[in-house]
């Protein structure tokens, strides 16, 4: 696994071995020496000349010794010279990691080098962890080479108009160049570490890494990583031994301390004066928020112009939105390297917004302030209620809570441990204390990392692990961020604790839960047994940015691409007379009236022909036919999603068109459930309900989940579901709001014949609150049990419609009259 970007992380975890990584980077590579090779284009784009390089360079304090570094030089495109960019690899990968951002770079004009760091990939030399002497020494002679390229743009000779950029340990790479060569005039850093000490020994008490709890299965994988099947592999020999030494005794020691200092933009951040774009993961358990939060203020106290962002993915997972991360470099580098810009900063956080009907994929929206806040800004006191409580330290550290595991903290609904919640995070029973706000009057927006006081006793040295929960109404609690805040405290003594950073919205009605645990399974925790009792002495303090708006959504392009359908359209609809758009006061009553519907498809399939029937409030309406009958189409044009060729639908009176706003009075399933596999049911409802723009006080959340039925399983993944339990889910989406017309699309599929039994009750009793439902069904037992009424469909043809009595006859079953009437079909 390499430690990059969040969406090659999922890539890489299921290869096997380092085979395809090697074989990789040796297909990247045309000649060991330098060889040149025309890039492919892309939609006519401007084709890309690309230059495979060995670059040898001095090997770190020695002197006399060479290592040589695989390169990819990747020329503008056109004959004009460009500013460079330095593309830097996560750690555990190479060069080509990052080949599709150089030459898409290089077709915008920047000339693009791009490097495999020592250790890494066919570059020689042994892995000193961004080390001054080392990584550093490298890059400063990797900007001497691009100083002598033609194609490079200079500032004067010697200095090349230079920019770098990457994720993880390519990111620590541009933050320490910046430091140490003043020829680099940006950087713009992704998911990184300010201090890789505090990152790999956190202590949320402020103590410093000398008093932090080792990040184990982390540290893990960057060594692994490196090993090279080998117990030092390609690391530096000192580097190698500290690990081995802290991974023996479980915690820090002074030596490791000082060493991973020595590689962290921590140590020379008064020296980064340069503009710096920090782009950092709110999905990360590796490289918290707070790192970036360390860079940003250090780098502005310098005097130097600094944006941060915060975006949905991470080493964990999460979204990686690379469309939007790509875009956000490279306006940063056209204002720096191209156009010189004035100096500009921000906050930018990504949100996610709700769900695209069309796609079910969550809308990430973005909030934006003129400048960064900082983790503490606007607080608010929250009061936690609940006594002194005692937590056990089990014997080996095992079982442990959980609340990420590394590079798959998007994987951990898949498990559910019990405690707090479905899936990941999980706290073991005795392990973890609870103290609980009470329900919020109003929602809240926590973002920046919130503090709270805590008195501690029964031990000298004490870890513990601090997380925040959002407790629903119904008592049910999610994890605010996979993320665990750890500390160390001494027995007897008071300790201001800062959580993991965050935005995260708390909805009105529910409640703010701090646990704290005595174990986490990526931490090294005491193998003995041990008692303790925490309190807690404060409320808890929690950030807010009032400021941060969210900007509108932008226009389709669909809607400038086509003023002159538009107009057409608008003069056909003057043809035929406003009356089509207007409601009919008569029919305001009325939950559906269809008259003269007609729709076939492109291949000349007549799908539904000249259909037309009515709905009365109260009633529950079976649309019945075999397949292939048009009821699914029906349904379809009903809610707006296709055109029909002729015809008009009316709901209580109004038109439906795309969008028209009486469809908000329609609750519908149509053609399965949609929903997000890795998300809760919960949170799908939830994000479902956003996605509608309306108060949350409108959704009768409850009444749909006990329409559900599905108890904890709510707070589970739907990934995990039956086919059943999605079907039931889907039904309750559909009543989120307690529509006036509800339409349902085979509704019984995967039910048992229990659940159909509810099923039936549920819609009577809907129904005869005054309300309408539309069934499509194929199970004529159920539906004539269920509806008052039916529509009976074949063709696309209407042949019979009415009450389900009178359908039936005398003595009948609908089944027999159902069947009946599909034989007398022409």
């Amino acid at each position: 696994m390499r430690l990059g970007g969040a969406g090659r992380l999922r890539e890489r975890w299921g290869r096997t071995g380092r085979t395809a990584r090697w074989t990789a980077a040796t297909a990247a590579v045309a000649l060991a020496g330098g060889a040149a090779a025309w890039g492919a284009t892309a939609g006519g784009a401007p084709r890309v000349r690309t230059v495979d390089q060995r670059i040898a360079v001095v090997d770190g304090p020695k002197d006399d010794q060479r290592v040589t570094l695989d390169t990819t030089f990747y020329a503008p495109a056109g004959r004009a010279k460009g500013p460079a960019i330095m593309l830097g690899h996560g750690f555990g990968g190479d060069k080509a990691d990052v080949a599709a951002d150089a030459r898409a770079l290089a077709r915008d004009g920047y000339a693009v080098l791009a490097w495999s760091a020592r250790g890494f990939g066919r570059s020689t030399g042994e892995i000193a962890l961004n080390f001054p002497d080392y990584e550093v020494k490298d890059t400063r002679q990797l900007i001497d080479w691009l100083a002598k390229r033609p194609e490079v743009r200079l500032d004067r000779p010697g200095d090349p108009r230079v920019g770098m950029a990457g994720e993880s340990y390519g990111g620590a790479i541009a933050l320490m160049t910046a430091a140490y060569d003043k020829r680099v005039d940006a950087i713009a850093p992704q998911i990184t570490w300010n201090d890789l000490a505090d990152s790999l020994f956190p202590n949320a008490t402020g103590a410093g890494a000398e008093s932090g709890v080792f990040k184990k299965l982390w540290a893990g994988l960057f060594f692994t990583n490196g090993a090279g099947g080998t117990a030092c592999g390609r690391f530096l020999p000192s580097v190698c031994e500290m690990y081995q030494k802290v991974a023996e005794e479980g915690r820090p020691n002074a030596d490791a301390v000082a060493l991973l200092r020595r590689s962290s933009p921590a140590s020379v951040a008064d020296r980064i004066t340069v503009p710096t774009l920090l782009v950092q993961g709110q999905a990360d358990s590796l490289f918290p928020l707070d790192q970036a939060d360390a860079n940003a203020r250090a780098i502005a106290r310098n005097g130097a112009p600094v944006s941060v962002v915060w975006y949905q993915g991470g080493h964990d997972g999460g979204s990686p939105e690379t469309g939007r991360v790509r875009g956000l470099l490279r306006g940063f580098f056209d204002a720096r390297l191209r156009h010189a810009a004035p100096s500009a900063t921000g906050f930018t956080v990504t949100r996610a917004g709700g769900l695209d009907s069309s796609t079910q994929r969550v809308v990430v929206e973005e909030a934006r302030t003129r400048a960064y806040p900082g983790l503490g800004a606007s607080p608010q006191t929250i009061p936690l209620d609940g006594p002194e409580q005692a937590i056990q330290n089990p014997a080996g550290g095992s079982p442990a809570s959980i609340s990420a595991l590394p590079g798959l903290g998007a994987l951990g609904s898949l498990t559910d441990l019990g405690g707090g919640g479905g899936g990941l995070p999980a706290d073991m029973p005795g392990q973890a204390a609870r103290f609980d706000s009470r329900p919020l009057d109003r929602p809240l927006r926590l973002t920046g990392a919130p503090t709270v006081r805590l008195a501690v006793t029964g031990g000298d040295d004490i870890p513990l692990f601090a997380k925040l929960y959002d407790v629903a109404p119904s008592g049910q609690a999610s994890p605010a961020r996979r993320i665990a805040a750890p500390l160390r405290v001494t027995g007897g003594r008071d300790a201001t604790v800062t959580l993991p950073a965050m935005d995260y919205r708390f909805d009105r009605g529910h409640r703010l839960r701090l646990v704290v645990a005595t174990t986490d399974m990526g931490f090294a925790t005491p193998p003995q047994p041990a008692a303790y009792k925490v309190r807690v002495l404060s409320p808890l303090t929690v950030p807010t940015v009032p400021s941060l708006a969210t900007r509108p959504a932008p226009t389709p392009a669909w809607v400038w691409a086509l003023p002159v359908a538009a107009l057409a359209i608008a003069a056909g609809i003057l043809v035929r007379g406003r009356r089509r758009h207007t409601g009919r006061p008569a029919l305001s009553d009325v939950p559906l009236e269809i008259t003269g519907l007609t729709k076939a498809y492109k291949n000349g399939h007549l799908a539904v022909a000249d259909l037309s029937f009515r709905v009365e409030k109260g009633q529950v309406l079976g649309l019945l036919g075999p397949n292939g009958a048009g009821k699914t189409t029906t349904l379809r044009m009903l809610m707006g999603l296709i055109h029909p060729d002729s015809g008009e639908i009316r709901i209580f009176g109004h038109h439906v068109t795309p969008g028209a706003p009486v469809l908000s009075r329609l609750g519908s399933f149509v053609e399965g459930p949609g929903f997000l596999p890795h998300l809760s049911g919960r949170d799908n409802l939830d994000l479902y309900w956003r996605a509608t723009g309306r108060p949350l006080d409108e959704a009768h959340m409850d009444e749909a989940l006990e329409i559900a039925g599905l108890g904890s399983a709510l707070d589970r993944a739907v990934r995990t579901y039956s086919q059943g339990m999605r079907q039931r889910l889907a039904i309750a989406q559909a009543m989120l709001g307690l529509p006036d017309l509800l339409v349902l699309d085979e509704p019984t599929n995967g039910l048992d014949p229990p659940q159909i039994r509810e099923m039936r009750e549920v819609l009577v009793r809907y129904a005869a609150e005054g309300r309408t439902v539309i069934v499509s069904s194929h199970l004529l037992a159920e539906v004539e049990q269920t509806c008052t009424h039916a529509v009976v469909m074949a063709a696309g043809r209407r042949v019979a419609a009415g009450p389900v009595s009178e359908l039936t006859g005398s003595g009948r079953r609908l089944e027999d009259a159902f069947l009946d009437l599909i034989a007398e079909t022409p």
